[in-house]
């Protein structure tokens, strides 16, 4: 791979961990000797698996010892026991996940649902977490939660037909082009393109996995209330948003609610060059931790 941080693909191992709900995969690279960097726990967003960090897995992993999780219920992990998990149940398991792994004290990167789930585990354990990432943290309206938790990510039932398959695979093409996914107007289209086919179609493959269990992190991260929670983050911050995120509008918000943070736009990680440029910014942070 071509890059500043970057190593190759097949440097990234991939392994499972058993806790009480069952095994939790995840995906980890770098250096396994002390380095002088702390370990960088990763959490994706909803849905697909850790698979969507690679780029930044591989970036990061150039330099410090990287671990990234599938959330239960998605990817290759277990599902949930409960079935309306709360985010603090995927904050929970993901600790113990750890705790099976041997990774005790850590800086740690959320995206999206991930960034709940991250800001939760720095609240529950604070001792752990030396720096925080939270790369993209919506903030919405009453309004916009009943709507989204009704709508954006309902139960799929599986059927005969494969009907399943095509919702799937429009349920992932759309979010690249419309926000939310079920608004396809001109009002709520998305200006920054579909992906590559194939990568496109491993995003799909990893959504479909899961297709009985991929809404529950996700309900449980739109219904998380970021008012009542992000304030008890005590945890060195950077609050971070790629400027291709529909969720860039929350940013002064989320600033709001932690005041201490620092904030940065980002380029993203659409192309090599924006993720070296991406990484580069957010090493810095970590760096100085």
């Amino acid at each position: 791979m071509n890059g500043v941080y970057g190593i190759s693909p097949a440097e990234i191992d991939r392994n499972f961990v058993r806790i009480a709900e069952g095994q939790v995969h995840f995906r980890s690279a770098g250096p396994r000797s002390p380095s002088g960097a702390r370990t960088l726990v990763m959490l994706h967003a909803s849905p697909a698996s850790s698979q969507s960090l690679l780029p930044l897995i591989q970036r990061f992993a150039a330099t410090r010892r990287v671990i990234a999780l599938d959330t239960l219920g998605n990817g290759d992990s277990a599902a949930p026991v409960p079935t309306k998990p709360d985010i603090a149940c995927f904050a929970d398991a993901h600790l113990r996940a750890l705790d099976a792994i041997g990774v005790t004290e850590f800086d740690l990167y959320g995206s999206h649902t991930g960034g709940c789930i991250a800001a939760e585990i720095a609240i529950a354990r604070p001792d752990r977490v030396r720096s925080l990432i939270l790369d993209g943290m919506s903030l919405y309206s009453d309004e916009e939660r009943a709507e989204m938790l009704a709508r954006y990510a309902p139960a799929v039932p599986l059927d005969q037909n494969g009907a399943q398959v095509t919702w799937f695979w429009h349920f992932v093409r759309d979010t690249y082009m419309f926000w939310p996914w079920y608004k396809r107007d001109p009002q709520h289209a998305r200006t920054v393109g579909l992906p590559s086919a194939e990568a496109l179609h491993d995003k799909f493959v990893e959504v479909l996995k899961a297709a009985r269990t991929y809404h529950l992190s996700y309900n449980a991260a739109i219904a998380w209330s970021k008012t009542e929670r992000l304030p008890l983050v005590r945890t060195r911050t950077l609050l971070a948003y790629a400027e291709d995120d529909m969720l860039l509008k929350y940013m002064d918000g989320v600033a709001a609610l932690m005041p201490e943070a620092a904030r940065m736009v980002t380029k993203g990680v659409r192309q090599a060059g924006m993720a070296d440029e991406t990484v580069a910014i957010l090493l810095k942070f970590l760096d100085k931790s």
